[in-house]
């Protein structure tokens, strides 16, 4: 594959509502890509509908063995399998891998849950995280829904514990710094009557991520 032509976009959703803010627009940047590039590959899982399992005692000894042994080529992790335990541990985590590793751009489709992740997404960033692992050159789009406002100047920005988390995460431990996030807030206004006097402002909020969701779509196809 050229990939300088054609890209492979590994799209997640994590939101545990079918009909969701935060799949709308994930959807939207993942039409969008598809029509960009119709000969780039697609990956798609939903993390809500088929969850990834919490790493157990077996994915430990397995993270801990790749960093005893110094491996960090992702193909070479297989090496280190040991035990039918450990073989088990090691069939969860090869599909997350390989998908995450065929990608060129990760688009998370992600709520906001108590000021933060939901476990859904956290169980599988946990799936396919190992010691000095490398994703450099891939770029990640983030496209969440919040039920406040939590955006520069707010007064809840300091409780945005989501995008921080990600970002840190992402530049932190796998070297990626190209990563996009898209945001519509206040989502909380349409059911909550105290924040019934901001559903124009969500509405501008949705509207805006909605086409920067298409634009961003188009823009990163073939990557």
């Amino acid at each position: 594959m050229d990939r300088r032509v054609m890209g492979h976009l590994l799209h997640l959703d994590a939101s545990a509502r079918r009909a969701s803010f935060s799949r709308a627009l994930s959807g939207t940047f993942a039409r969008t890509w598809r029509e960009a590039d119709p000969g780039g590959a697609y990956t798609y899982r939903d993390l809500a509908a088929d969850p990834v399992p919490h790493v157990g005692e077996a994915w430990t000894e397995l993270c801990y063995a790749v960093l005893a042994q110094g491996i960090t080529d992702i193909g070479r992790y297989r090496e280190v399998v040991r035990t039918p335990a450990q073989a088990d541990a090691w069939a969860i985590v090869e599909p997350l891998l390989a998908e995450l590793e065929a990608a060129d751009v990760v688009l998370i489709g992600t709520p906001m849950y108590n000021y933060s992740v939901p476990s859904a997404l956290k169980a599988w960033i946990d799936q396919v995280t190992f010691p000095k692992m490398s994703l450099r050159g891939r770029t990640f789009v983030v496209a969440g829904a919040r039920g406040g406002a939590y955006g520069p100047g707010t007064p809840r920005e300091s409780f945005d514990h989501e995008e921080r988390f990600l970002r840190d995460f992402l530049l932190g431990h796998f070297g990626v710094d190209d990563v996009m996030f898209i945001h519509a807030e206040l989502t909380n206004s349409l059911i909550d009557p105290a924040l019934a006097g901001l559903r124009d402002e969500h509405e501008r909020s949705y509207e805006a991520a909605l086409e920067t969701a298409a634009e961003l779509g188009g823009k990163l196809a073939g990557r």
